[in-house]
């Protein structure tokens, strides 16, 4: 009989002990979300206890079941009541325990529960307000890399103000005026009449007196903008700058500025002998980055306050210096786990990409993908977010250096003109070509131009792509005067350029040469839009509208200068004509005079342009009286005439008008180097259908010029169809 009692047992105690560990193991995960476990008597293996056991093992169960039931109820009601804080959007205010029952919540699903309430990170279509302090020419370059990586990301309408001195300016008007980015306005104020808030402090940074100027915001500033977030031009988002707009949220009712701290251990003073930094609390702050609640600054009379807080320190520093953020000395690598979780990227140092940095690499890849980026692919709209506004609003708006510029009424202008164009014309693609707008960066390169006395002044206009970068400097060494240049480039190219000019020695040397970059668009090489942008930047009384190709005579500058003066051109309307020569040799011994230039002529060395190929375009010229002449000469214009001209800088446009005395300079010269052909020549020479078209538009052209000059004009206007 024992023995069946025996097996009895031995069943009964596996049965306990396997429900007693099931029960565990429930009540252990259940309460792991309220940061509770339970530790259960270690009395498994005395049998004479195991039915007590249960029924306090049972009794605790049905009481933690309790316990939790209520504690999700109270979560539960929690939530609810925070939605009202969530402006409007409750998919971000949902309860973790979505079951229609409590009881019926799985163990993953207890685990997986947070009681943190997710938010949206801005209204959808709010309006994000951005200022920068930008001046100078490198500065203007800087900041469009940092403009591009908040497009990118960002997911609402911004608005950019600018704080600019008059060079910056100019640049970014005209930039952001072609841009046309939807749902973007920009705003600029005169950082020259903000100087005297801030000349009088003593500074040693780099940035100059531009790195004080973000003190004058609340005075600088439109008074009715409440918050604005404060960039340095050398920043990068790698996120929607929207989330650090969500930040403003977190500001308590005594809290007006947000900065962080700095980064670099060069603050502390101790990585050198006698290093002293400024007295800055640890580290100091960057204000690379700063959150600005302007309404609550102004209240508490911030011009005021920092003003007494910069006196009473300059008593004891003498001048105020800053330092680097990413840099040879920073400690970032110890702020996050994870290189690609870093959301703003601060390039704040003269080495920039040459800092030693672990991630450096990281880091510069994600700027180097901006720098390069097509900023056309960020003309895209925010849907459902208004980019137009009502037709009262655009005549209300005031377009002024200090005022917004939204550019939608061009938008709206190029919308209407795209809708009149036939999509079955066979001139479609050249017609719309006409009206595409192309992004423009006026003065990539630092430009320098000081007036000469005399007002003869004159400056070589021409135009350019990638494959005709290696004439620049050839022709800077032919032409010492002022050179205005439109450059036709993509983002990526006008980066090659820009480091093809900071390695030349010749280009470096000459400021006066003005770098104008237009960012390809279309299928087109649009070549007057180019010689219009580059005769429109021209600073001198008088241009020399010339092609790039062409290597000017030596001292061809001064020739003019005083032929000029000689012919009265002050009073008279006259086009000085340079006649052109041109040579099939890539290297040639370039004539230092006419005679050496006749001598080569006759040799066969040198050809009057293009007598071979386009005989009309040159003919006019004369050029058996040009070898004889002592004396300019006047000719007569002749249809096809394009001879390379000396005129004043307010002539049209490349919009011949034809009340100007054409008159051949009997002593100047250009030569026409070889080069292989471009890809716009090529298709008109192979192409029927593009023939036809520039014919096609060529008559309307004139047929405007008839129209707009009258009949007199119709003898000059004859077209010839044997192209």
């Amino acid at each position: 009989m024992s023995c069946p009692c025996r097996g009895k047992l031995k069943l009964l105690v596996a049965t306990v002990t396997f429900v007693i560990l099931i029960t565990w193991l429930y009540l252990f995960v259940g309460n792991l979300e309220n940061s509770r476990s339970l530790l259960l008597s270690p009395c498994l293996g005395e049998q004479s206890e195991h039915y007590l056991e249960h029924n306090i093992l049972d009794a605790r169960v049905r009481e933690v079941e309790e316990e939790n039931r209520q504690l999700r109820l109270q979560i539960s009601q929690s939530q609810g009541s925070n939605q009202d804080g969530n402006y409007g959007n409750q998919q971000w205010a949902a309860s973790a325990d979505t079951g229609a029952d409590d009881g019926e919540n799985t163990a993953e699903e207890r685990g997986n529960h947070t009681d943190c309430v997710k938010q949206p990170m801005v209204e959808k279509c709010e309006l994000l307000h951005v200022a920068c302090v930008c001046a100078g020419h490198n500065a203007s370059r800087d900041v469009v890399t940092l403009v591009k990586s908040i497009l990118f990301h960002r997911k609402n309408p911004l608005h950019f103000h600018f704080i600019t001195d008059a060079v910056a300016h100019e640049i970014l008007s005209s930039l952001f005026q072609s841009w046309m980015v939807p749902s973007v306005q920009v705003s600029f104020y005169d950082a020259d009449e903000l100087k005297s808030e801030v000349a009088w402090i003593p500074n040693k940074h780099y940035s100059g007196i531009y790195g004080l100027m973000k003190l004058t915001l609340t005075k600088a500033l439109p008074s009715d903008l409440t918050k604005v977030i404060v960039l340095d031009t050398d920043i990068t988002f790698a996120t929607d700058i929207a989330e650090l707009w969500t930040i403003f949220r977190k500001f308590t009712d005594k809290q007006a500025i947000g900065l962080v701290e700095n980064q670099s251990d060069w603050y502390l003073g101790n990585l050198w002998k006698n290093h002293k930094p400024w007295p800055a609390l640890g580290r100091g702050f960057n204000t690379g980055v700063i959150l600005l609640l302007l309404e609550r600054l102004r209240r508490i009379g911030w011009e005021q306050m920092w003003r007494l807080t910069a006196e009473r320190e300059l008593m004891s520093m003498l001048s105020t210096s800053l330092a680097d953020q990413l840099s040879d000395h920073t400690r970032s690598e110890q702020c996050y786990t994870e290189v690609s979780d870093l959301k703003v990227i601060h390039w704040n140092s003269p080495k920039k990409l040459r800092v030693k940095n672990k991630h450096v690499e990281f880091f510069r890849n994600l700027y180097l993908t901006f720098l390069e980026y097509d900023g056309n692919l960020l003309r895209r709209e925010l849907f459902g977010c208004p980019s137009q506004p009502s037709t009262e609003s655009i005549k209300n708006e005031q377009i002024c250096s200090s005022g917004p510029l939204t550019h939608l009424l061009p938008v709206l202008q190029l919308q209407g003109a795209l809708e009149e164009l036939d999509e079955d014309d066979q001139c479609y693609d050249f017609r719309r070509e006409k009206i595409t707008m192309h992004r423009v960066h006026l003065y990539f390169l630092q430009y320098e131009y000081t007036e000469t006395q005399g007002g003869a002044d004159v400056t070589l206009v021409a135009q350019l792509s990638m494959d005709r970068l290696q004439m620049l400097e050839a022709i800077c060494k032919h032409w010492e005067g002022p050179i205005s240049l439109a450059l036709y480039m993509s983002d990526a190219e006008a980066q090659q350029f820009l480091r093809y000019a900071q390695a030349s020695e010749v280009l470096k040397s000459r400021k006066n040469v003005g770098y104008h970059v237009v960012y390809k668009e279309g299928q087109f090489y649009p070549v007057n839009l180019l010689r219009n942008i580059a005769l429109r930047n021209a600073n001198t009384p008088y241009v020399f509208l010339a092609d790039v190709d062409f290597l000017p005579m030596y001292d061809l500058y001064d020739y003019l200068r005083k032929s000029i003066i000689q012919l009265d051109m002050a009073h008279t309307k006259k086009a000085l004509i340079v006649p052109a020569f041109e040579t099939l040799r890539y290297r040639l011994s370039f004539p230092k005079s006419k005679a050496e230039l006749l001598s080569m002529l006759d040799m066969g060395t040198l050809y009057t342009f293009r007598y071979h190929v386009w005989t009309k375009g040159h003919a006019p010229t004369d050029y058996a009286k040009w070898r004889t002449a002592t004396t300019p000469y006047k000719v007569e214009w002749e249809s096809d005439f394009e001879p390379y001209v000396v005129v004043r800088r307010d002539c049209p446009e490349y919009d011949q008008r034809f009340e100007y005395d054409l008159v051949v300079l009997p002593n100047a010269f250009v030569i026409h180097m070889p080069h292989a052909p471009s890809f716009d020549i090529s298709k008109f020479r192979s192409s029927s259908g593009y023939r036809n078209c520039l014919q096609t538009l060529k008559d309307e052209f004139h047929q405007d010029l008839s129209r707009k000059y009258g009949s007199a004009a119709l003898k000059y206007l004859t077209a010839e169809r044997n192209m």
